[in-house]
């Protein structure tokens, strides 16, 4: 049986397609093994949404195609985002990868395997159309206690910096019986505790199907389940296309975390046309404002882009004026990417790379006095924290995350305690803040 380990790069939305793919392949008589020296075939989810994210693919590559031309690997695969914008290019300058394949095609991938390698294959629809639904074969990579469950697959917003819709193709959103029966399915053991909601634009979800957005029906039938989850979590929200039906189940459902992704990019208006957001600066403020007087102890994630082409020192000024006054609870900041076959790339007034990192930095000195500021508030109180993973070489100390944090993108809980077992949320009392993180100990009782 030939072993096949799968390398997935980039954010949860590749990691879903990874564990579909994984799925697939042993579902098709292979066997998954998690380090690439013991495998026999390496699979290469690659990620292209910026330069930097093409930089870390490439490399990842080239070092599998080392091991392929020392002969410890007898196959190399590479699939996803970087095949499905540069294919002509991988095919040429990387003549070690034997299959290339793009993001609607790695459903195949198992029986491209079984053929054999007697001629390199190159698998990329023009058209990426591909969506997966609750009987696609899945092996899961994140811990027992959460999922990843993608609900939508490409967009249609088509921001002016960003190559997601050629990419992966145009929105188009799964039923609400399919998310919900997945669900259904992947807490099946009892074990599960969150399930974290993803898409391109979560917030348009069903629009396409049902001729409007039904996000919030959504929520209601998955709240609906008996089942273990405790925690819902919704990410990568637009603020152009929240409805009052959306943020009044966020409200009343405990289940759902009191924490929304929702990325502004951008405050100036100038800017924000420029990008082609759809969103105005009295709309973002109006809607934060409605958020957080209609769903008590929100916390605010958002992501902002520093250098975009146009950006004036008023323009920046502003942006960082907006955070100081707003204070959202966590921010993750991007130094603009220059991308090929992308609107911005072709607006005048690109920014200095030296500016573009000065202002990065300053953004992020902003929000670290921010969420410093914000985290000293929890000194002395009590939340709820889930247990990620034990503290290696160290008694009784775990590090977890409270429902204003997901994984691998925002701070965590350090817990110290007797009886503590990764996947299970118990009371912390917060003893000590940090810039991003919290100190704790379980709560006795």
């Amino acid at each position: 049986m030939s072993k096949v380990s799968i390398i997935s790069l980039g954010c949860p939305r590749n990691q879903l397609d990874s564990e579909i793919m994984a799925g697939a392949i042993k579902k098709g008589g292979f066997r998954i093994c998690g380090d690439l020296r013991d495998a026999d075939i390496c699979v290469i989810n690659t990620c292209a949404f910026i330069q930097s994210a093409r930089e870390e693919s490439i490399e990842r590559i080239l070092e599998a195609a080392r091991l392929k031309k020392e002969g410890r690997l007898k196959q190399l695969v590479i699939c996803g985002c970087l095949p499905q914008l540069y294919k002509a290019k991988l095919a040429d300058e990387l003549r070690e990868a034997d299959l290339i394949i793009g993001t609607s095609d790695f459903p195949g991938l198992p029986g491209l395997l079984k053929r054999g390698m007697r001629r390199r294959r190159i698998v990329v629809s023009a058209v990426p159309d591909y969506l997966y639904d609750e009987r696609s074969p899945r092996l899961t990579f994140t811990p027992p206690h959460y999922a990843y469950v993608k609900i939508a697959e490409g967009c249609s917003n088509f921001c002016s910096y960003c190559i997601i819709s050629r990419l992966r193709g145009a929105f188009r959103s799964r039923s609400i019986k399919s998310v919900v029966e997945e669900v259904r399915r992947l807490s099946g053991d009892g074990k599960l505790k969150e399930i974290i909601l993803i898409g391109q634009d979560t917030t348009l979800f069903g629009i396409d199907r049902y001729g409007k957005a039904v996000f919030g029906e959504l929520l209601r039938r998955i709240c609906a389940l008996k089942n273990s989850v405790e925690w819902i979590r919704i990410l990568y929200t637009h603020p152009a296309h929240y409805n009052d039906e959306l943020i009044s189940v966020i409200r009343d459902e405990p289940r759902i975390c009191k924490y929304l992704d929702l990325p502004i990019q951008h405050i100036s208006d100038n800017i924000l046309k420029r990008m082609n957001r759809r969103v105005t600066h009295r709309e973002i403020t109006a809607l934060i404002g409605k958020l957080r007087k209609n769903i008590p102890g929100l916390a605010l994630r958002t992501s902002v882009i520093a250098g975009f082409p146009g950006e004036t020192d008023k323009d920046f000024r502003e942006l960082v004026a907006f955070m100081r006054d707003v204070k959202f609870e966590r921010l993750g900041a991007f130094i603009y990417s220059k991308e090929d076959r992308t609107k911005a790339s072709r607006l005048d007034g690109q920014v200095p790379e030296e500016v573009k990192q000065e202002r990065f930095d300053i953004i992020m000195k902003t929000q670290q006095a921010v969420s410093r500021g914000i985290n000293k508030k929890w000194l002395g109180k009590t939340i709820d924290v889930l247990i990620d993973e034990k503290i290696p070489a160290a008694n009784n100390e775990f590090i977890g995350r409270s429902e204003f944090d997901a994984p691998e993108i925002d701070g965590t809980v350090y817990l110290s305690g007797d009886d503590i077992k990764i996947g299970g949320i118990y009371k912390a009392g917060i003893k000590d803040t940090l810039e991003y993180d919290l100190v704790g100990e379980k709560v006795r009782g």
